[in-house]
């Protein structure tokens, strides 16, 4: 009876061993005679191509005893990027504010002039000036009123207390020398007044 006992053990063990080794090597396949790419690819549920590429293979011979790869090859796992330090962009210089005062080579011409102002919210007015600016839409904008004899349209003219704005509307009332400048709000027009000023009008 011990006897028997012992050997069960033993059998059971051998049995578990090679289901071990079976499964441990299930990834692997040793061709036999006969044994085609196709055959193995069939057993093993995958196909030529893959057999050939997890093989290195450049054709389809293969040889008895040859062990195949059957299975895809575990993928190594990514290196993880060094952490690399933030660095903060340079930023260049500022630009210059509207309403500083340019410097003496970027002047063109001197004048003094009677400067009102005006707002695009009044009543009848489209807000477009003769140029096509919409200044309901860009209600931020340096824009003056002048008479293109004077100041040509499109000129850039540097006005003290108001900054560099663009010549780009006309006016019946706007004779000679004498601009209007645009406030977006009608206190501020208000507040403007009407007042004598040195422009430049800018290269």
């Amino acid at each position: 009876m011990k006897k028997l006992l012992v050997t069960l053990v033993i059998a059971l063990s051998l049995a578990l061993g090679t289901a071990n080794f079976a499964s441990a090597a299930s990834n692997t396949y040793t061709v036999k005679s006969g044994d085609t790419l196709y055959k193995i690819s069939k057993l093993h549920k995958t196909s030529v191509k893959n057999l050939k590429s997890w093989n290195n293979l450049k054709s389809d011979t293969i040889y008895p005893k040859q062990k195949l790869k059957v299975t895809a090859p575990a993928k190594k796992a990514a290196k993880k990027a060094p952490a690399t330090k933030t660095t903060v962009a340079k930023t260049s210089s500022p630009a210059k504010p509207a309403n500083q005062k340019p410097s003496s080579n970027q002047v063109k011409k001197t004048l003094t002039v009677s400067a009102s102002a005006f707002t695009a919210n009044c009543k009848g007015c489209s807000g477009v000036t003769y140029t096509g600016i919409n200044l309901k839409k860009n209600p931020q904008m340096k824009v003056i009123s002048v008479d293109p004899k004077v100041i040509p349209l499109g000129s850039k003219v540097y006005v003290p207390g108001y900054g560099t704005a663009i010549a780009a509307d006309k006016g019946s009332a706007i004779k000679g020398n004498r601009i209007d400048v645009f406030m977006p709000k009608y206190n501020d027009a208000i507040k403007w007044g009407r007042k004598t000023v040195t422009v430049q009008i800018l290269k």
